[in-house]
């Protein structure tokens, strides 16, 4: 084996690749999407290390990203694209670029809602004192829910003044992904498993979150858990994240909670993002394409190898993954970096992304001195388990009132609400108004500021309501040259109210 020195200058092609097995006709067959920005750069760096590294693959190259939005493909993906994605299930997925406004999701959320990748797994790992950081101990793990909440992408615009972003939180995919974070948390010998809600405002969607997080961790006795306020359980995060491990959480909170835990790691250019569901995988770097960079040869491929790294434990080559993460760490130690993490140091130095490449592979066999590698087991679950409670029969549903959202331009609720119940029909009666969820009739208060978007409640007089009731109430505000915009339905299940109440209610 040669010396972990060899010169920079070496190309790949000439390094000695004693670590590296022939090539396997067998080897596992994964799709390579090289991406926008910055992606074909450091996918190029990625695979030539791989490649040294010994991985075995069979690659085929899908088209994603930009260039297939210019040629009318929904969400950037080629047909093409679709079908070998649907064959191979794996895929390394170099940053694509986003797509036009008024376009529902991008190329990342449509290929994880499509292939079931409910689990967002990325680990935060510091890497002092060769990569800055304030938290040398950290060693969290933030697993995000990954296809619903706000980033279902399920937008509209009411009227002149309003829009709304419709906020989905499923018991099933609450489930899988909680189920997913113990799991992994099993696998990686974790002592904790926290999750972050803010169930004292949104009460029936965080509320149902945190119900199934207590559900399932009664399955894993042996591990620690704990639910926190988001608000203050980032606080705390932010002051001490030693005193956390695995963190889970629904979408829009895990996203803002994964880039803040990677920068306090170090860089966000470190964190690798591992997409799981129960038929495949999609890795890919944490950050996104950096087009004022591209081309420049700067960029840092170091999160989409991590990604690629584990993949390949996902695949069963963790063999592959331990030598190549040894010669990366040691590229660290050995004071090479690329130009967004070069410290301060007179034994530092600073090269490009085909170079850094290059110094990782030449050190391939060597290992790690000072810095603790840490490989990661990812959970390969067979299939969905429902819960007892899930699985207990149904509550029986109830239509008992409907929200009506109207635009209206007027200042006085009380007028609003003396025209709908002068039209009211006698199986349900108008018990309030509302303006940005702030109840405004019957009680109210004349310094509040309000908005064209009214929603009016009525609830049945004689418990229960059909649909055929509901379209007669419309046909009625109709009438009377009312202009409404949506209709909520009013449930109860069983015993349980299935809607919010308003103040006094």
């Amino acid at each position: 084996m040669q010396s972990n020195q060899v010169a920079v200058h070496v190309p790949f092609d000439e390094i000695e690749r004693l670590q590296a097995p022939a090539h396997d006709a067998a080897a596992p067959e994964i799709c390579v999407a090289r991406g926008d920005g910055i992606g074909p750069e450091i996918i190029d760096a990625v695979l030539d290390v791989l490649d040294c590294g010994g991985a075995q693959l069979n690659i085929d190259f899908v088209e994603m990203g930009s260039e297939a939005v210019r040629q009318g493909f929904h969400a950037g993906i080629s047909p093409l694209a679709w079908r070998v994605l649907k064959e191979r299930k794996v895929l390394l997925k170099a940053p694509t670029n986003g797509l036009p406004v008024h376009t529902s999701g991008s190329p990342n959320a449509t290929i994880r809602k499509s292939l079931g990748l409910f689990a967002s797994v990325r680990p935060c790992v510091a890497y002092y004192p060769y990569v800055a950081t304030r938290h040398p101990n950290m060693r969290v793990t933030v697993v995000r829910e990954n296809e619903e909440d706000l980033y279902a992408g399920i937008e509209h615009r009411h009227t002149r003044d309003m829009t709304q972003c419709l906020r989905l939180i499923s018991r099933s995919g609450s489930e899988r992904v909680i189920r997913h974070a113990f799991e992994f948390a099993r696998l990686n010998h974790r002592r904790q498993v926290t999750c972050l809600t803010k169930d004292t405002a949104m009460r029936l969607t965080d509320g149902l979150f945190r119900q199934v997080f207590e559900e399932v961790a009664r399955d894993y006795p042996h591990i620690e858990h704990r639910h926190l306020l988001v608000d203050t359980g980032m606080a705390r995060f932010v002051s001490d994240p030693d005193d956390f491990d695995v963190i889970v959480v629904p979408n829009v909170y895990g996203d803002i909670l994964a880039d803040v835990a990677a920068g306090m790691s170090g860089s966000l250019a470190l964190s690798a993002v591992a997409n799981m569901g129960y038929y495949g995988a999609m890795f890919e770097a944490a950050h996104g394409c950096a087009l004022d960079i591209a081309g420049r040869n700067v960029a840092n491929p170091s999160g989409l190898l991590m990604a690629s790294l584990m993949m390949l434990n996902y695949l069963g080559q963790p063999e592959a993954a331990q030598r190549i993460q040894h010669a990366w760490l040691r590229t660290l130690e050995d004071g090479v970096h690329t130009a967004d993490i070069t410290p301060e140091h007179p034994r530092a130095r600073c090269v490009g992304t085909r170079e850094f490449g290059r110094e990782i592979a030449a050190r391939l066999g060597s290992r790690a001195r000072f810095l603790r590698p840490g490989s990661v087991t990812l959970p390969r679950l067979a299939g969905p388990r429902p819960l007892r409670e899930a699985a207990a029969e149904p509550s029986p549903r109830h239509l008992v009132g409907v929200d009506v959202f109207l635009q209206w331009q007027g200042s006085r609720p009380d007028l609003l609400a003396r025209r709908l119940r002068a039209l009211s029909p006698s199986e349900m009666t108008l018990t309030m108004i509302s303006n940005r969820g702030l109840a405004v009739w019957p009680q109210g208060m004349h310094q509040t500021v309000y908005t064209d978007h009214w929603s009016c409640r009525f609830i049945a007089t004689g418990g229960q309501l059909s649909n055929a009731q509901v379209a007669a109430l419309l046909a009625l505000i109709a009438g009377v040259n009312l202009d409404f915009i949506k209709v909520e339905n009013l449930y109860d299940f069983g015993e349980e109210r299935g809607y919010t109440s308003g103040p006094g209610q």
